[in-house]
């Protein structure tokens, strides 16, 4: 199986990975309300436009646009998975990935991480799906699926992925203060 298509949606979908929705239909989606990872897919994976900036909304005063280098340098070319995440706690999955959606709408949300896919300029075309499992195991099963993608490509963390490198994590820092 190439890295292009072991995290594509049909192996996801053979994993127990559930939607494959946009975000726009995610408010008529059956998203459970429990603990759960969920991945962003950009099914063409040709490199992408990216916008100026991002029409997602600020988070305290933040303005979530980073410039198209930033974007070009943490693309990964030929991936279809552009962002990993997780729900546990008192959010769910159902909570969190409306909060996800708010942000890229533009509305006032609690979810900054992923920002990225928002300046895509076909973000309207990504699809969301999900995987429920119990609390104790979202935390484990994101990392394992960000590692199984590092691992695929070449060390890279998914596009909007800004955690588990040090570097990009600092510069995501930068962005905040």
């Amino acid at each position: 199986m190439s890295p292009t298509s072991a995290l594509a949606q049909q192996p996801l979908a053979e994993r127990g990975f559930r939607g494959f929705v946009p975000f726009r239909e995610l408010p008529d989606s059956d998203v459970p309300t429990g603990h759960g990872i969920y991945v962003v897919i950009r099914r063409d994976t040709r490199p992408p436009s990216f916008l100026t900036a991002s029409p997602a909304g600020h988070l305290k005063g933040r303005d979530p646009s980073v410039t198209a280098d930033r974007l070009g340098a943490a693309w990964v070319d030929g991936a279809t998975v552009v962002y990993i995440g997780k729900a546990a706690g008192r959010d769910g999955l159902r909570q969190r990935l409306a909060e996800y959606r708010r942000h890229g709408a533009g509305l006032l949300s609690g979810h900054w991480g992923g920002r990225y896919i928002w300046q895509l300029a076909d973000s309207d075309a990504l699809l969301v799906a999900w995987q429920p499992m119990t609390g104790e195991d979202a935390a484990e099963a994101e990392q394992d699926l960000i590692d199984e993608f590092k691992a695929l490509h070449g060390g890279a963390l998914p596009f909007a992925n800004l955690r588990n490198n040090a570097r990009r994590a600092q510069e995501a820092d930068a962005d905040i203060d």
